[in-house]
Formats: structure tokens, sequence, C-alpha cells
């Protein structure tokens, strides 16, 4: 009886096997006329079937890479001991580390806090005097924080990714820059300060032709969250390019937020017109201060 069911369970072992081997080979096949036939991939029509490991392995060479070959400070932007740091920040986590750095603090720009042989006692400490930003205009800035959240358009990145920005910003007593995309609920959710960064494309305080919209700028100006405007002259990834937000990141939200199209793609100018030289440089910044009654700063990257 026993010798009878091990038959029959091995017979179906091998039919399972047999029925696997078929079924690899026709998807085999299909790949292989699929790989000799197309016309967009060079590697795979004259390597059909096996060229797909080239794509395969290029996908988790990033992987093997990040676990197994990359030294802690070695990947860009941020290494692995850098996103450590801000992982266990992140989640409260005792973030101090003994027994020196493993960093190179001999590499010409390394920022080294130096001792002193008498410092101040904490108890007698003064506060650092803040920065006023603005001091003639109508409603100047005191900023709490010298490091501050920079630029990064909500739809470059998500609502929860803002949100949570905006969040941090305010626990952290510092400012967020909203980016050219525009001033969403999301970047005021956290109750932090905002500077509102006006982009080559106006998103946010443009009119129906997208030019610059003085009704709109007092509009935000009129909101007490927002502390500060920035002019960005261009665009630090893209150098002599604008912004760029493909169509199927255009939502309904987002356009109504830039006053854009929808589905549309979003392409900022590389410039401002209005501003062809310093003089005219000038002349935008006096009026969107004269407009706003708030502190104007500029954005170049050169």
């Amino acid at each position: 009886m026993a010798s009878d069911f091990a038959l029959e369970m091995l017979s179906a072992a091998a039919l399972l096997l047999v029925f696997c081997i078929g079924v690899g080979l026709l998807v085999a096949a299909i790949l292989f006329a699929l790989d000799i036939t197309q016309t967009r991939s060079a590697v795979r029509r004259n390597y059909p079937l096996i060229g797909r490991f080239r794509y395969l392995f290029e996908h988790l060479g990033t992987f093997f890479r990040q676990y197994f070959y990359a030294a802690d400070r070695e990947e860009m932007p941020f290494n692995r001991e850098q996103r450590s740091w801000i992982y266990r920040a992140a989640k409260n986590l005792d973030n101090t580390a003994s027994f020196g750095s493993t960093q190179d603090i001999h590499k010409p720009g390394t920022v080294l806090f130096a001792n002193s042989a008498f410092p101040v006692l904490e108890r007698d400490a003064l506060p650092t005097t803040p920065l006023v930003i603005g001091p003639d205009t109508d409603n100047p800035y005191a900023p709490e924080s010298i490091f501050n959240v920079s630029a990064m358009s909500f739809g470059a990145i998500s609502k929860v990714a803002v949100e949570a920005l905006s969040r941090g910003a305010r626990l952290a007593n510092c400012w967020l820059n909203t980016g050219e995309g525009g001033l969403s609920s999301y970047h005021l959710a956290g109750g932090c300060d905002i500077v509102f960064q006006i982009g080559t494309a106006k998103y946010g305080v443009r009119d129906a032709s997208g030019q610059l919209s003085d009704a709109r700028l007092r509009e935000l100006a009129d909101m007490p969250q927002v502390r500060m405007f920035e002019l960005k002259l261009s665009q630090g990834a893209k150098a002599g390019k604008g912004g760029i937000l493909p169509a199927s990141k255009v939502t309904s939200e987002i356009a109504v937020i830039r006053g854009i199209l929808p589905g549309v793609a979003s392409i900022s100018p590389n410039r401002h017109e209005e501003i062809g030289s310093p003089g005219e440089l000038l002349d935008l910044i006096g009026h969107i201060r004269a407009v706003s009654g708030k502190p104007v700063g500029i954005k170049a990257v050169f």
C-alpha cells in the first residue's frame, strides 16, 4: 500500500516536472520569437532571450552595489552613513556615535568644530540674535534657524512628503521653501513658516496669460505663514533649461495650484521674460516687494 502511494507521488511529481519544463520551453520560445523580431533593442535582437539577462543584471546591480560593494560613505547624493543617521533620527532613536568618525576629516573643505580652552558654560550662553530679513519692508522676517528646508515642488514630490516636510520644519522652527510649483495645503499643514518661490513660469502667482498676477501676490502675502518670497532665476539641476513636470504628473489638483491645464506637461521657461539685465532684476524684486509688503530674495545658480 505504501509502495503504491509512493509510486503515485513519484508519477505526479514527474508529470509536474514535465509540465513545468514544457511551460518553460514554451515561454522561452515565445520570448525568443519576440526578441528576434522586435526592432527596439539591438541587444535582444542579436542575442535573443540571453540578452534579457543584461537588463536584469543592470537592475539588480543597484541593489548589489548598495548592500555588498559600496562603502558606507561612497554613494551619492546621500551615502549609507547619512541615510542611517536620518532614519534613526526620524524614529527618535539614539543617533550619536562614539569613538570618532568614519568621515575623512583630513579632506580639504571638511567642516570641523574646534574645541575651546575655556568654553562658555551653557547656563551663561546667550541666545543668538536673529538675522532680520527685509528690515525696511512692511513685514520683516526674523527666522529662528540658519538651517532650513530648501525648495522642492509639490508634484516633484508627493503630498505626503510635502506635509511631512512641513511638520518637520515646524518642529525644527525653520522655514520651508515651496519650490516653483506653487503653494498647496500640504505646505501649510504643519504650521511652519513658508518661503514662496516664484519660478520662471510664475506657478501659483500667474494670470490666465501666464504673466505675474499682482492680485495673486497680495492674496499669498496676506497669509501669515507666507513670510518671504524668493525669485528663482535658474534651474540648478538642468543648466540652461527650466523645470519639467511630465504630463502624467499634472493632476487636476496640481493644475489648480499651478494655474495650468491638467494632463499637459509643465515646462518652465529657462529664464524670466521680464529679466534681461541686473537693472530689470532689481525692478522685478522691487515690484514684488511693493505689492506683497514682504521680503524678497533671489535664487541664482552659477
